[in-house]
Parts: C-alpha cells; sequence; structure tokens
C-alpha cells in the first residue's frame, strides 16, 4: 500500500516545496521542463513532519514531475512518466536513453500546478485518507 498525495498552492515565496506529512524519512526526485530543456534532480532527503524547498524561485513549468522513495517502511511513488535518475545526489539534462547514459529509468508522477509560480507537494501516510 502507497502512501497517498495531496496537493496545494500556498502564499509563501515563489518556489517549489515538499512536506512529508508521513510518519517516515522519504527520498525525493523532481524532474521539470525549463528553457533548455528537460532536467531532473535528486535525492532530497526529507524528514517525516518537516518541508523542503525543492526549486528556489518560479516553478519552472506547469507540469512538475515526482518519485520518492519511503526509507522506513519501504515502498515508492511512482508513475508513468519515465525520467533519468542516479542512486546517489544528481542532477541530469534530459530524459532519453537514461540507460546507455549510466542512468536509471524511473517512473514519475506528474503534478499540474496549474502555472502558479509556487507549489507545495503533501505527502501523506494512506491511513490519513482511510479514516
Amino acid at each position: 500500500m502507497l502512501p497517498l498525495l495531496a496537493l496545494s498552492s500556498s502564499g509563501a515565496s515563489a518556489d517549489l516545496k515538499l512536506c512529508n506529512s508521513t510518519s517516515s524519512r522519504v527520498g525525493v526526485a523532481v524532474g521539470y521542463q525549463d528553457a533548455t530543456g528537460w532536467a531532473t534532480e535528486g535525492w532530497w532527503n526529507i524528514a517525516s513532519q518537516t518541508c523542503e524547498t525543492l526549486l528556489k524561485g518560479p516553478v519552472p513549468s506547469r507540469f512538475i514531475y515526482v518519485h520518492a522513495l519511503d526509507y522506513d517502511r519501504g515502498g515508492e511513488w511512482v508513475g508513468t512518466n519515465y525520467m533519468c535518475t542516479d542512486d546517489k545526489s544528481f542532477a541530469i539534462r534530459g530524459v532519453q536513453d537514461c540507460q546507455q547514459r549510466g542512468f536509471k529509468r524511473t517512473g514519475f508522477f506528474e503534478v499540474d500546478t496549474g502555472e502558479s509560480q509556487e507549489w507545495t507537494i503533501r505527502l501523506t501516510d494512506p491511513e490519513a485518507s482511510e479514516k
């Protein structure tokens, strides 16, 4: 069973943030398209019940892509949008030929920010939505 996701825009500074509302530590990677093409970045290690700024400044594109790992209980947040990642901290340009370039091909889920300048993604425990 994977934890659920809730999305919101916020009135804070123009940044992309992720709040980990789960009881676990999570690792997060993001993908986006900016003026120079596709990019993926990771890993942010975010403690339980904390928020972290992933990208400073205005959100780079309407659609942001997220892949997250639950370090404590296992499981992950995945999707059908495939992008490149690495095992350690990374910043990768391009989403094609990941394996041929020495990277992993990883599924990301899409977040529609509605073209907001700032956005907060909130990861939650599955039990929170079942109550």
